[in-house]
């Protein structure tokens, strides 16, 4: 119910104050008999339908078609698109809303082809609501989002205020704290400029919402007392029903007695207004709240308020003497007749140009056919041999990838030993500097054959090889910095981490490489002296690794070269580290494994910047 809510919400700019609304309704019924302008009678028409909303749907629908129907015989465009926007609020108060999307979709096309952009925005935002009430969220923010677009390019601004609130109000996630604070705050500018109380009171229903998600419940909830007195004290009783609603949820949990009593008042406005629906919304809130309280006496006497409620909206509905459906057959029959009669004209034209074509085409045809059997045997050919290259190629590729890791596994050992035994004969003193300094050569060769054989193992990670389990980015992070940091050290450099908790589902070991090698180019590729940052941002459907340095950038002629395999964009590191061209391959191949991707931003000489992104999604 919430949804209807929203769309009256849109029509306050073009309606009245309860108490002034019958004052209107009764000048505007005695004027008619005097206007003897066809266009502005349909205006009178569409306007008297539309401030009848409220009380009487029927009457809305009554004065709705009266004046499309003479808007549609004097083709009054603007009668016929306001006359069609107030058929989608009829049927989507009772309702239907398959028909309301209908009629609001043509009103909106009507209004473009006017160049009635505030109108636009405003057909917008109801198919927005529409779209909402229908589940369809995304279709919803869609149209949310075009409404808003539009509404920064309209001089006159004031539907904007009402753009921004509903898509606040229906959509609050899609927003941050600071976004929503921004939003709020221009809405209310917006509504201040042009004296709109009624969109200021509904905006602090807003800002009372925000203050109660965000641990400032005593504070938001005064407020939203507030803002229901408000809405009372300028006699906008049907948006106070929301209000209300809002109140008494807020309230059922921790304070019931108060819940109630905001529903209570709530049903009483409701009833003296005559909003049936509403009354039927406060009688089941109350209903529900005693006899989750266990107050049988109190729930059975809203549970019988409430189906004389429902009674008494049967009784309005077998009342009505209205055919709604049949008034949408009648005019789809109507609109089809005159589709028809103004295609035939064309189909025959058609037919004779086709008939000309039709000649030609077979001529075509039959001398191409030959020729197309002769090319679609030379194209199946081709594609046999094509298949057979294509699957020897996999079986190479397979061959040699099975075999690059057997060398690299098979030269692990040896190089390892040689490592060792060189790092043991360093622990010795006895060697000559000259020795010494070829034992160190010996030893870093060795660790960067190791690095080297560890990345020709790491090749080719695919999603079903991945042991997916939750890993805390934040500890994960900390040990990559700790463990590098004595790296980092021995070049003079910082590492400095800016993280927070987050567990994704994500495999450990593959992840931790990625990081690993990001760190270690940083560390590679900075000065002396420099300071790395890493950091780590949370999103709601994903979180985003950063590793950035100050070192010597990557020119613009490398590229996305440096994530291909054994790539020729190599550069050594500042103090003379060997590249191998291996590591960010790898990396990129494990970050897309997990559904993630990797982008740098970089200007050669300032620094490098490398993101990684990984979805949340277990």
């Amino acid at each position: 119910m919430r949804c209807k809510a929203f769309l009256v919400v849109i029509f306050m700019m073009i309606t009245l104050a309860s108490h002034a609304q019958s004052g209107e309704v009764a000048k505007i019924r005695k004027s008619l008999a005097h206007i003897s302008d066809s266009t502005r009678y349909v205006d009178a028409l569409n306007r008297l339908a539309m401030l009848m909303y409220e009380k009487n749907i029927d009457s809305t629908f009554v004065y709705t078609a009266k004046a499309r129907q003479i808007a549609n015989r004097m083709d009054y465009a603007k009668g016929k698109a306001d006359a069609t926007n107030n058929l989608g609020v009829v049927f989507d108060i009772k309702g239907n809303v398959q028909l309301a999307l209908r009629y609001y979709d043509e009103a909106f096309r009507s209004y473009t082809q006017l160049h009635d952009s505030a109108n636009v925005v405003q057909s917008l935002m109801n198919i927005a609501m529409v779209y909402n009430e229908m589940g369809k969220d995304q279709r919803a923010i869609q149209q949310f989002s075009e409404a808003l677009s539009l509404g920064r390019k309209l001089r006159q601004d004031s539907i904007m205020a009402l753009a921004i609130y509903n898509y606040l109000l229906e959509y609050p996630a899609k927003f941050n704290r600071d976004s929503m604070g921004y939003y709020i705050a221009r809405a209310k500018s917006i509504a201040a400029k042009y004296h709109d109380e009624r969109t200021l009171i509904a905006i602090d229903q807003l800002v009372a919402d925000d203050m109660i998600s965000h641990k400032q419940r005593e504070k938001g909830l005064a407020l939203l007392d507030s803002t229901i007195s408000g809405a009372i004290r300028h006699n906008l009783y049907y948006v106070s029903m929301d209000m209300m609603i809002d109140m008494g949820d807020q309230l059922a949990a921790s304070a019931p007695a108060k819940a109630a009593g905001y529903y209570q008042r709530g049903l009483t406005v409701a009833g003296e207004n005559g909003y049936l629906i509403y009354s039927q919304m406060m009688a089941r809130k109350l209903f529900d709240l005693y006899t989750l309280h266990h107050d049988s006496l109190q729930a059975a006497t809203y549970s019988r308020q409430l189906v004389a409620l429902n009674d008494e909206q049967a009784k309005l509905n077998n009342a009505s003497s209205i055919d709604y459906l049949d008034y949408v057959y009648k005019d789809q029959q109507i609109r089809s007749l005159s589709v028809r009669s103004k295609y035939q004209t064309i189909l025959l034209i058609l037919a004779a140009v086709v008939c000309l074509l039709a000649i030609t085409v077979i001529v075509v045809i039959k001398r191409t056919l030959a020729r197309t059997r002769l090319l679609n045997r030379q194209v199946h050919e081709q594609y046999i041999q094509m298949k057979e290259t294509l699957d020897a190629l996999e079986q190479s590729q397979a061959d040699n990838s099975r075999m690059m890791k057997i060398v690299a596994h098979d030269l692990r050992n040896p190089i390892g030993a040689i490592t060792s035994l060189a790092a043991l004969m360093l622990d010795n003193d006895a060697y000559p500097e000259e020795d010494r300094m070829m034992l160190e050569m010996i030893r870093t060769s060795g660790n960067n054959s190791l690095e080297l054989v560890s990345d020709l193992l790491q090749v080719h990670t695919r999603t079903e090889e991945l042991k997916m389990e939750m890993v805390d980015l934040d500890q994960m992070l900390h040990y990559c910095v700790d463990l590098l940091k004595n790296k980092a050290s021995s070049k003079g450099q910082q590492l400095k981490l800016d993280s927070l908790p987050v567990t994704i589902a994500a495999s450990r070991e593959k992840l931790w490489r990625v990081v690993s090698n990001l760190i270690a180019n940083a560390i590679k590729f900075s000065p002396t002296g420099a300071t790395i940052h890493i950091s780590l941002e949370s999103l709601p459907e994903k979180v985003i690794i950063a590793v950035k340095d100050n070192g010597i950038g990557i020119p613009e002629e490398m590229g996305n070269k440096i994530f291909d395999m054994f790539t020729d964009s190599k550069r050594p590191g500042t103090a003379g580290e060997q590249p191998f061209g291996l590591g960010l391959a790898i990396s990129k191949q494990i970050v897309e494994a997990h559904g993630g991707k990797i982008w740098y931003e970089s200007h050669p000489g300032d620094g490098t910047t490398f993101y990684v992104e990984l979805p949340r999604v277990s």
